[in-house]
């Protein structure tokens, strides 16, 4: 799920936020949305959350009707970024893998930046926006968490810590690598993220994560 300026995506992906197919029908949407408003409400002391019972709110205004429902469906499947596989090579073994935890601290980064009381993605989305399949996200995934530098949130989607909130911006000028993703994924037109496709020769100058002793992966 993203926003809009410096988000994951240009709008809000509501059917990842509702957990439902794109497909779904007009019944699910409504059974999801009661489902959820229940929970989300903020008169609920246990599960009540303002932030996201107004997104829930947004989603359902636009998916329970169905010209605002085929309206928003045209601008989702515009507002799909390039997938940050584009820029980066996360195939090679050990390179490969340090690519993908940098490009995962990224994502969450603006998602961070552009939602602070709604910062989660979850691994479809950040699957999607990398373009690497999820299986070898895992590994990724779980090193960051034991370094504390993401977290899983109580709905099992990710979230960048303040702790790798100042990795990414101390190590940003010291790791070519993360700078180009962070300038990737900052982009909200396809067209231009695909512009930000990083030269290979200047890849291969990247050793690893060259960080200071204090600030180490």
């Amino acid at each position: 799920m993203g926003s809009g300026g410096d988000g994951v995506m240009e709008i809000p992906d509501y059917y990842e936020f509702l957990q439902i197919s794109p497909s779904a029908e007009a019944d699910t949407i409504h059974r999801v949305y009661r489902f959820l408003a229940s929970r989300l409400h903020p008169d609920n002391r246990d599960t009540g959350d303002a932030e996201k019972f107004f997104l829930l709110k947004q989603a359902y205004e636009a998916l329970s009707n169905p010209e605002r429902r085929a309206a928003y469906d045209a601008t989702r499947q515009t507002s799909q970024p390039v997938p940050l596989s584009t820029c980066v090579d996360f195939m090679d073994n050990i390179k490969g893998e340090l690519n993908r935890r940098l490009a995962m601290l990224a994502v969450l980064y603006f998602q961070r930046r552009a939602n602070p009381y709604a910062p989660e993605v979850s691994l479809h989305n950040i699957e999607r926006r990398l373009g690497f399949p999820r299986e070898y996200l895992e590994f990724t995934a779980w090193y960051l968490r034991t370094k504390e530098y993401i977290t899983r949130m109580d709905n099992s989607d990710f979230a960048i810590t303040a702790e790798g909130v100042d990795f990414v911006e101390t190590q940003r000028a010291n790791i070519p690598v993360l700078d180009k993703l962070l300038a990737a994924t900052s982009e909200t037109s396809p067209t231009t993220a695909g512009g930000a496709a990083a030269n290979m020769e200047e890849l291969e100058a990247v050793q690893g994560w060259d960080c200071p002793p204090t600030q180490t992966m």
